[in-house]
């Protein structure tokens, strides 16, 4: 049966493009004669083809191809009058006799691209005259395709700033404004009803067909965007509101996600920044299967690339308060679609920390406020077991690592490690690698205790055994390659004060003696060293230091230490725990009494 349609639409493409030649055969042969009345008729007879309605949208666009390469002939006879011998005026009446309503509007479109050029009727009423009676064509395609022809045929006789149309009497940039928000309107309802055109079809097929003719209807704000004389202040009061009242109150999803990435994509980002809270206030009113997501962070995506054009710009970001809007706008978007999965609304955050990183990298209180926002998303909800929200959730955690090449930056995000809560355990443990190999190649200095306490929060996939994992799930060459690199982080904790380092090394032991017998063969050595390292460093020094409550000895460390090495005694380790005896008594009897 498909392959009958196919067949079937083939023959009938074939047939009209087949008429149109025949057609634009005579009405050359009576442009070259000068012959108006036939070059009409010939004309009518050849544009009667696009009423048909056995085409798809893709095939019906060839067939408006072949007709329209011919029209643009039949403007040039039209601008003639010497070859015709009639006024444009007269011209533009005589043509809305044609039989046909279609033929006849492209003819009138064809003589008003003419009309519009002389000065004898103010080019409002004629750009008025053509967007009204282009109404008369309610079909689907057929009216999208005629609207899309009046669009092009004006679009360079718009009256505009510096142009030979705009004068007080004759049109104004507010005409043209005007005439080309009243087309895209009544294009984009064309558009939405497309998806109720042919009974019985698939709606997978009707939102292919409609993707295939989206592009008519966009290329209407891209003509908004290139008339000079729209401004900011009309942009402002005008332009944005018409098109977001179109956009929300037609309630298709198609057209709503479109409409809004055309929005974004074709204006200035200039006029982005200054109208934020209108384009974010129309957001939450989309329909709820609208990929909003992607409208956010393709909107945040040009605002940052605008912010880093020139420091000139960033005053702007913070007058108008960009982040607050955008954080605003992104909870009442997740709000507003309760049925948004919880991947979408992980996503719309890392866009919004992108967002904030490269526009405010020194606010760290805005990092840790989006980082908070989407802990409170996710609070109440079971760790995550969607792969693509896991994905989502290492993004977010990745994003300030990468942009500060400096774990400590992230250490003091107080949301930070609430975001690894919700990681489940085997992504829990990869995140901490990835913060492990950050500190590693940045070479990077852990040198408060408060920090290390945590950093080890933050790592504690590594250092212990999370609930639920089972030693029998554990890869031996997988535990053995986080065990040392757990060791190696131990020797980038380090501060030249004996008492922060001795309370450094006091937190460590706190965390790493939790982490069962299978890993303290391999923490506890580095740990050992550290102390030892920090007795040699001590060595000289007489007595307490004055004022500290827990007094950074050499005999309080060795106090520590041997715990510590007693404790790798008894778990199966006599032998490693007998060469850090060793050491401890090597480095005892060289101290200086």
């Amino acid at each position: 049966m498909i392959a009958k349609d196919i067949h079937d639409e083939e023959k009938w493409l074939a047939e009209g493009i087949a008429a149109i030649q025949h057609n634009a055969y005579f009405m050359h042969r009576a442009l070259d004669d000068n012959n108006l009345r036939d070059s009409l008729k010939y004309s009518a007879m050849m544009l009667s083809e696009l009423r048909t309605s056995r085409l798809s949208p893709h095939k019906y666009y060839e067939l408006y191809m072949r007709a329209f390469d011919e029209l643009r002939r039949l403007e040039i006879f039209f601008k003639d009058e010497s070859r015709h011998g009639v006024s444009i005026v007269d011209l533009y009446e005589l043509v809305q006799h044609a039989g046909n309503i279609l033929p006849r509007l492209y003819l009138l479109c064809t003589v008003g691209s003419v009309y519009l050029r002389c000065k004898d009727t103010p080019v409002r009423d004629v750009l008025k005259d053509l967007v009204e009676m282009c109404r008369g064509v309610q079909h689907p395609i057929r009216g999208l395709f005629l609207r899309s022809y009046l669009s092009q045929v004006s679009r360079d006789k718009l009256p505009d700033i510096g142009s030979e149309y705009e004068e007080a009497d004759y049109g104004s940039v507010k005409d043209a404004v005007e005439f080309v928000l009243e087309n895209f309107s009544e294009m984009n309802k064309l558009w939405v009803r497309l998806q109720h055109q042919g009974p019985g079809r698939v709606k997978e097929k009707k939102d292919k067909e409609r993707n295939e003719l989206r592009d008519l209807v966009g290329k209407n704000l891209h003509v908004l965007s290139q008339i000079d004389g729209v401004d900011l202040e009309m942009y402002k009061d005008t332009v944005l509101p018409s098109v977001l009242e179109q956009v929300v109150n037609c309630k298709d999803e198609l057209a709503q996600f479109y409409l809004m990435e055309c929005i974004i994509q074709v204006f200035p980002d200039e006029y982005h920044l200054q109208t934020l809270e209108t384009l974010l206030g129309a957001c939450p009113q989309l329909q709820p299967t609208v990929d909003i997501k992607t409208v956010l962070a393709q909107l945040m995506d040009r605002l940052s690339n605008y912010a880093a054009s020139s420091s000139e710009v960033l005053p702007e970001f913070l007058q108008v308060e960009a982040f607050t809007k955008l954080s605003t706008a992104i909870s009442r978007v997740i709000e507003a679609q309760v049925d948004m999965p919880i991947v979408g609304a992980i996503a719309l955050h890392v866009s919004l920390l992108t967002f904030t990183l490269r526009v405010h990298p020194d606010r760290l209180d805005y990092v840790d406020l989006v980082l908070g926002s989407c802990v409170k998303k996710l609070s109440g909800k079971p760790k995550l077991d969607d792969s693509r929200a896991t994905k989502q959730v290492v993004a977010l955690l990745s994003a300030p690592l990468d942009k500060y090449n400096d774990v400590v930056t992230a250490l003091t995000l107080s949301n930070y490690p609430h975001v690894m809560d919700h990681l489940d355990n085997v992504t829990n443990k990869v995140m901490a690698m990835v913060i492990i190999q950050s500190i590693m190649k940045n070479n990077t200095y852990i040198s408060t205790a408060d920090k290390v306490e945590v950093l080890f929060e933050l790592i504690k996939g590594l250092i212990m055994d999370l609930d639920g994992t089972s030693e029998d799930e554990i890869d031996e060459e997988d535990f053995s390659e986080e065990q040392n690199s757990v060791a190696r982080l131990l020797n980038m904790l380090h501060n030249n004060d004996p008492e922060e380092m001795f309370k450094i090394i006091c937190t460590v032991k706190k965390h790493i003696m939790s982490g069962g017998p299978r890993r303290l063969p391999f923490t506890i050595p580095s740990l050992i060293f550290s102390g030892l390292k920090l007795i040699r460093q001590l060595q000289g020094q007489d007595g307490d230091i004055a004022g500290e409550e827990e007094p950074a000895t050499p005999r309080k460390i060795f106090q520590i230490l041997n715990e510590t090495i007693e404790v790798l005694s008894s778990v199966s380790s006599p032998e490693l725990a007998l060469r850090l005896y060793l050491h401890c008594a090597e480095v005892c009897s060289n101290l200086q009494t």
